[in-house]
């Protein structure tokens, strides 16, 4: 019997399928997510960070919830909840996939020539990738609950059920993934 995340999800079992993903997607098994700020120093440092602390991380980056971590600790809980409820799923296998579905693999970037402006596809770096699918996660959830009867653990739990599911009409962040490529894509 191994470490389980707030007691009840167990790492075993759970894999990131995107091979350029396995480095950067930190699966160590933690009882409570919480870093403490061990990571900032050190460059490169945050990948080794579970996955779920830094998916914490960007639902209190701003916002009312800003700098309460306790509370987004306690969003993230109730959210698994939901997912568990919902799909039968291990929440953190759920939360891997809405990554791998939601990281874009290509953006754009502004070369300036001559006076004149040209935008470029280029090729997304791995920790980008994780990074951009955490902000785009984080932010379609507040989206979801900013004004509405629903809460944010609830908006939570359908932003990442739909982004593992791929379903680019009811999830921001994959929605947000296909814009960029596009975007990229008319830029080659």
């Amino acid at each position: 019997m191994g470490i389980k995340l707030f007691g009840k999800w167990d790492y075993e079992g759970v894999e990131v399928k995107d091979p350029g993903l396995v480095r950067y997607v930190s699966l160590t098994p933690i009882m409570a997510p919480h870093s403490k700020g061990t990571h900032e120093h050190k460059r490169f440092k945050k990948s080794e960070v579970s996955i779920v602390d830094r998916l914490i991380n960007k639902l209190m980056y701003a916002g009312r919830n800003c700098g309460k971590k306790t509370k987004a600790i306690s969003v993230i809980r109730n959210a698994f909840e939901l997912i568990h409820l919902k799909t039968g799923r291990n929440p953190i296998q759920v939360l891997v996939d809405a990554i791998q579905n939601s990281a874009p693999c290509e953006d754009i970037t502004r070369v300036s020539y001559g006076g004149a402006i040209y935008y470029l596809s280029v090729d997304v770096s791995p920790q980008r990738r994780v990074d951009l699918a955490l902000s785009f996660l984080a932010e379609g959830a507040r989206r979801k609950a900013f004004r509405s009867i629903q809460t944010l653990e609830e908006a939570l739990a359908k932003e990442l059920i739909a982004a593992a599911n791929n379903d680019s009409s009811r999830s921001y962040a994959v929605k947000r993934r296909d814009e960029i490529e596009r975007i990229a894509l008319a830029s080659r």
